[in-house]
């Protein structure tokens, strides 16, 4: 099929959407019909016949002209679809879709007349923001809570704490009972799965398990035994057992309790390896302190990105966030892999559907951000050189040849570049916004400039003017 004979109109639809209606000559489909009829011909057996020396009109009558067209006609499509990509210089997200359908287009299909039909695909969307300097960007400033240092160092009490033997009184919230049980199901007393055990240590603490169950083990005596009637939450992971009604017969065979050290210079000594606690709760309010500061940047910046991605005017096309959701619970199934978790028996068709559907909205927020930095790159060119790509790529040699896997050194670039062009936008975006900072127990109520006084509930940075000073 030549250039010249394919006629191929172009319309854009919503949503990134592209109709492409193609208008094919008849020698072009009879031409097709033949060569489907000697394909056919290489492999079909009639007795009293060669395999490849049947008459033509035998096989016909034999394979039917319907199923002769139908063949034909997916070659027809096939071929047109890619000559008209290249005609128009289409790059297509997405399989064509035929129009009304394939069974009514063979229906209608003489091979006496031009063959005109519709196909519809999904293409990359233009990429315009309405705004790229001075955009107004809130965001809520948190102060570092210093009882984050208190809070570790309990945490780490807990890790040393010694296990002593309770004997003298009942199972109570905070201790770690040991039970056997045993679940089955109210309605067909059939056994659960995964719902029984002849030994397991419990902590004791609300939401260890379903509903229900530490709470009837707590006031159990040790040797006590108990029959414990619970329902399995509607959103439970095993689906199998969801919102149903279960009898658990539970044992209390031995308790224990923690025994937290005294935080004290010894604690600091076993705990952190520092002389004195004074300098260990110095050292983890400094770490605290670090990852409370990455934290607020990055809520800085993701406020800055969300505020970019409103300006972006495009309808995301249906390929690119199907995409993008296939591509998130790929990592999950990657991940959950990497921990030993039987991913062909967990992510079962049902699963994956679910999965897919409350991804959707996330997948569809990270394709605005992601796009909007890209439009932003190329509407204020900002651009990444070969030498700074190299000079990121030096940092992951050791990486790369301690990897058991071969790492396609080609896509880590491409990667390598996108992370720079995101890094050097949010620093353009940071010299060219309006960021309204705020406190999180006040909003601005109006806007202010980046050189007037800082109120107590808020203060306006314009980066192109002045520097922000940050407070904790």
């Amino acid at each position: 099929m030549s250039k010249n004979s394919l006629t191929v109109k172009t319309k854009s639809l919503a949503k990134s959407r592209l109709s492409i209606e193609l208008e094919i000559p008849s020698s072009s489909c009879k031409e097709l019909i033949e060569e489907s009829l000697k394909t056919i011909s290489r492999s079909a057996k009639i007795p009293g016949f060669r395999v490849g020396k049947i008459p033509k009109q035998i096989l016909i009558q034999r394979i039917g002209i319907t199923q002769l067209h139908a063949t034909a006609l997916e070659k027809i499509i096939d071929k047109a679809w890619n000559e008209a990509l290249k005609i128009k210089d289409i790059e297509p997200l997405s399989e064509p879709e035929l129009v009304d359908g394939f069974e009514k287009l063979l229906k209608n299909f003489n091979p006496e007349k031009n063959l005109k039909l519709t196909l519809e695909t999904d293409v990359a969307p233009e990429l315009k923001l309405k705004q790229t300097k001075d955009i107004r960007v809130e965001y809520k400033k948190s102060k570092f809570d210093p009882k984050g240092v208190d809070e570790a160092l309990e945490k780490s009490r807990e890790q040393l704490a010694n296990i002593i033997p309770v004997d003298n009184r009942p199972a109570q919230l905070g201790d770690i009972a040991v039970v056997s049980f045993n679940g089955v199901y109210k309605d067909t007393k059939e056994a659960i799965e995964g719902g029984s055990s002849d030994s397991m240590d419990l902590e004791l603490e609300k939401n260890k398990m379903i509903p229900g169950f530490v709470e009837g083990i707590v006031g159990m005596q040790i040797n006590e035994s108990k029959k414990l009637n619970l329902n399995f939450p509607d959103d439970y992971p095993h689906e199998d057992s969801r919102g149903k009604e279960a009898v658990f017969e539970v044992t209390l065979k031995d308790l224990k309790t923690k025994e937290l050290p005294e935080l004290n210079d010894e604690f600091a000594k076993q705990s952190g390896n520092k002389s004195t606690l004074k300098d260990l709760r110095k050292e983890i309010e400094e770490q605290l302190k670090e990852n409370f500061e990455k934290t607020q940047k990055n809520l800085r910046q993701e406020a800055i990105i969300d505020a970019l991605a409103n300006e972006l005017e495009i309808e995301l096309p249906k390929a690119m966030i199907d995409r993008e959701v296939r591509n998130s619970i790929e990592q999950t199934a990657q991940r959950l892999a990497q921990q030993g978790m039987d991913i062909k028996s967990t992510f079962t068709p049902e699963l994956i559907k679910s999965l897919a559907e409350s991804n959707r909205p996330q997948a569809e927020k990270n394709l605005r951000r992601d796009l909007s930095i890209k439009a932003l790159a190329e509407q204020e060119k900002i651009t990444v050189d070969e030498k700074e790509i190299n000079v990121k790529l030096e940092s992951f040699k050791d990486e790369i040849r301690k990897s058991p896997n071969k790492i396609d050194i080609e896509k880590l670039k491409e990667a390598i570049k996108n992370d720079l062009i995101k890094e050097k936008s949010l620093q353009w975006l940071e010299k060219n916004c309006e960021i309204i900072e705020t406190n999180e127990k006040a909003t601005p109520t109006k806007k202010t400039k980046a050189k007037s006084s800082v109120t107590k509930s808020t203060k306006t940075t314009k980066k192109s003017n002045s520097k922000t000073k940050e407070k904790n």
